[in-house]
């Protein structure tokens, strides 16, 4: 019984040592010990600093899309945190970086169109069906092609196009005078259900030299660094 009492007397004399302990600790450095059992991190959690996604998530800090013969070059870039892939949550382009500080914004008309009679006067089995202006033919993908008049944007240029991605221009169209776009779409449906007529700004990424080739178009949308973004922009596209 004796040797019962010395050791409940020795596991209440620890507990109280660890309580005098861990009052003084937070009297001492103001930090409250807690333990949340079973809590996930958030992106609340993990960066309180900044609402942005981008700085939230660690990832994208800063890009400077800087080109040379049409490659897009990283300015910095880091990897996703495991805590977006937790919450399934990507950034979106207009999101992850700072658009407004980087490159030089430009209002203008957007319109969409199709290969099709509807927009081009041509027909499938038409030998020159899908192919623009440049001689590139027409693609929807993180990077698609687009019409403009090329006084104003020449071919090649790359624009970002809020809520539709990037477009590098490779045609031009009669309708298309000036400060207006047209944005390429597959279908006749997915230009009035994704897109029909906007006014917006786009951004200057590069302008161009007046010509593009279907290797450059095919190497910009193949870019390893912008592939987290490609299948916001594809989902509904057909291989």
């Amino acid at each position: 019984m004796a040797t019962i009492n010395k050791w409940i007397k020795r596991i209440v004399m620890i507990i109280l040592f660890t309580l005098a302990f861990l009052t003084t600790y937070q009297a001492i450095t103001g930090v409250k010990a807690q333990v949340n059992i079973g809590e996930k991190p958030t992106l609340e959690n993990i960066s309180s600093d900044s609402g942005k996604i981008a700085d939230s998530l660690h990832s994208y800090k800063s890009l400077e899309l800087g080109f040379k013969s049409l490659k897009i070059e990283e300015k910095e870039s880091t990897k996703i945190s495991s805590s977006e892939e937790v919450h399934a949550r990507l950034p979106k382009l207009e999101e992850a970086f700072n658009w407004d500080d980087e490159y030089p914004r430009k209002t203008v008309v957007a319109t969409g169109y199709t290969a099709g009679f509807e927009s081009t006067g041509k027909n499938p089995g038409d030998p020159s069906y899908g192919i623009t202006y440049s001689g590139v033919k027409v693609k929807r993908d993180l990077f698609s092609t687009i019409a403009a008049d090329v006084n104003v944007f020449p071919i090649g240029t790359i624009l970002f196009i809020p809520d539709y991605g990037f477009g590098v221009v490779a045609d031009t169209g009669s309708a298309i005078k000036g400060n207006k776009i047209d944005l390429y779409y597959e279908t006749v449906e997915d230009v009035y259900n994704e897109w029909g007529k906007r006014t917006v700004d786009v951004y200057v990424i590069k302008m161009g030299d007046g010509k593009i080739t279907s290797e450059e178009l095919e190497n910009l949308n193949e870019m390893e660094s912008m592939q987290v973004f490609r299948s916001q922009y594809m989902s509904k596209v057909k291989n």
